[in-house]
């Protein structure tokens, strides 16, 4: 594999580091698309893998370590994360994984480099520890194998117990699946995708496909399918309603090209999105999907500039995202303890601030992708204690899978793809 792939892989895992970038965003940089698919490929797997194993990483280098890796240079610690992953979990050449990462620590500090060598050579050799006993010592094991870090550990074990924790934590370990919808605008859409060698399978989502083989990608670009998680689908659809429908904070897009599709000519959508650079992004989705009907708007959800005139309005609430570690899994290593609570704070703001804007008789959907109960029974239930104008309001019998009392909630330990709550609710008319 090309040592480039691997400097490029070292430079995104610094700009993460400096919360410069997300991690989406610096795979979809220019360095990073410059390489040919073959290195791109192997970029993708060494980061994301890195920050998905870094804490299990860090466990087996500091046990092989001579001195603290938490005083090592940062640049030369994910060096060597990068090279003790390739070792551990990638069919690469050892001696390529060692000498390649050797280098990039001697490019973050010279007299690194034996170190470095020195480590990755005796993981080479003598192999990882043995891991924790998930059993026995859980929070030892989630701290370590499980990779997350210790106030995650904590929290998921006194909230969920250790058994459901280590079983949550594992699944969030590996590469969640890839699910997409094609464009009913585009006639011949599955002729296209069979002459791209794509295969999918059904979800419990109506329309969600999951890959199973071929490159969605070019496809994606020609506006034929969208990638976007079921969970997200399924928000998406819940909140679909002929009439004038609201996406209050709709970037990336999906969501609101999906309640357009679903709600027919007949709907028009609001896409709303304060964020001036993800705005353009979500109008270049929309020419390429050719969504007509949807309408993107500057638009802040704390200070809506439209009239309480919605059939639907859809709150996808800015949350901490610890559903979709597998997916964005530098959010493990980003996210601190305070972020769950100012995301809720700031969550029951904008739900106050939207509901006002569905008219007498439409339908309020709040969601997040986050599994936290602070930012979804936590912020819901306040709610309509104190709007009693609103309801929870019926559910379509497909999501029968995914139902929690009158909530609906995607658990990554039990369906595939990344974490989902949302909440139906409908305005007294």
């Amino acid at each position: 594999m090309a040592a480039s792939a691997r400097a490029v892989a070292l430079e995104i895992l610094g700009g993460l580091r400096a919360g410069r970038v997300t991690v989406a965003d610096a795979l979809a940089a220019p360095g990073a698309e410059a390489l040919d698919e073959r290195d791109r490929g192997f970029l993708h797997e060494l980061v994301l893998g890195t920050l998905r194993r870094r804490g299990w990483l860090d466990h087996v280098l500091s046990r092989l370590s001579s001195r603290p890796i938490d005083r090592l240079t940062p640049g030369v610690l994910d060096a060597m994360r990068l090279g003790a992953y390739q070792l551990l979990y990638l069919r690469v050449a050892p001696h390529a994984a060692v000498s390649e990462s050797v280098e990039l620590a001697r490019a973050a500090e010279p007299r690194s480099a034996g170190f470095a060598n020195a480590v990755l050579r005796r993981l080479q050799r003598e192999g990882p520890p043995p891991e924790p006993d998930p059993i026995a010592d859980a929070l030892a094991w989630l701290a370590s194998a499980g990779s997350l870090p210790r106030w995650l550990a904590e929290r998921w074990c006194n909230h969920l117990g250790k058994e459901a924790a280590v079983a949550r934590a594992r699944c969030l370990l590996d590469a969640p699946p890839t699910h997409f919808r094609v464009n009913p605008r585009v006639s011949d859409a599955t002729g296209r995708l069979a002459a791209a060698g794509v295969e999918a399978r059904e979800t419990a989502v109506p329309g969600a496909l999951e890959r199973v083989s071929g490159r969605l990608g070019p496809l994606a670009a020609e506006g034929v399918l969208y990638v976007q998680d079921a969970g997200s689908q399924m928000v998406a659809h819940l909140a679909a309603r002929p009439g004038l429908v609201l996406d209050a904070c709709a970037a990336p897009g999906g969501k609101a090209l999906l309640m357009a599709d679903l709600g027919g000519p007949g709907t028009r959508v609001i896409a709303a999105e304060a964020s001036r650079r993800r705005l353009a992004t979500l109008a270049r989705l929309r020419a390429r999907w050719g969504a007509s009907n949807v309408s993107v708007l500057a638009a802040d959800a704390l200070r809506p500039p439209v009239a309480p005139a919605f059939d639907s309005v859809l709150l996808d609430a800015p949350c901490t995202g610890l559903g979709t570690l597998a997916r964005n899994p530098d959010a493990r290593w980003r996210i601190a303890p305070a972020d769950v609570g100012r995301h809720a704070a700031r969550q029951r703001a904008m739900l106050e601030s939207v509901a006002a804007l569905v008219r007498p008789g439409g339908r309020l959907v709040y969601a997040t992708c986050s599994i936290e109960p602070e930012e979804n029974e936590g912020v819901v239930e306040p709610f309509l204690e104190g709007h009693p104008g609103f309801a929870c309001e019926g559910l379509p019998s497909w999501t029968e899978p995914f139902r929690a009392r009158d909530f609906l909630r995607i658990d990554p330990a039990r369906h595939a793809g990344d974490a989902f709550f949302a909440a139906r609710l409908r305005r007294a008319g």
